[in-house]
């Protein structure tokens, strides 16, 4: 019996010892903490979301008007907190507010045609000069 129980525990040693060498020399990845500077624009892309959240909580009336009377005067805050909810941070915040997915869109793309209707077209190309060369 004594003989049995030696066996068995030198049974699990050799097991022990086995799977502790094995685990030695497997590579455990290194974990890199990501920079202070990444960690500051992150903090800013979520503080530019948060103030554009309450920014379209202050424009709450001319969103209602926009759908109930058909009132196509979105002021520019509003427009700019629809984009940078829509675009930079979470996409189906609208959805989540209680606009159905369509009244989303509408808002969306209303917001982003009125931002390229705004912005200026860009400088002809200067004159291609035909002068021949020597």
């Amino acid at each position: 019996m004594a003989s049995c129980r030696s066996d068995s525990l030198s049974f699990l040693m050799a097991c022990s010892l086995l799977f502790a060498a094995a685990n030695a020399v497997r590579p455990f990845p290194q974990y890199r903490s990501p920079s202070l500077a990444t960690v500051r624009l992150q903090a800013d892309d979520m503080a530019e979301c948060w103030n554009s959240l309450l920014e379209l909580r202050a424009c709450t009336g001319e969103v209602i008007l926009f759908f109930l009377n058909g009132e196509t005067n979105l002021g520019p805050g509003c427009c700019n907190a629809i984009r940078v909810i829509e675009h930079r941070c979470w996409p189906s915040m609208l959805t989540s507010l209680g606009f159905t997915p369509d009244e989303g869109d509408i808002l969306t793309n209303y917001c982003d045609a009125l931002d390229t209707a705004r912005r200026p077209p860009p400088p002809p190309p200067s004159p291609v000069s035909l002068a021949p060369t020597p």
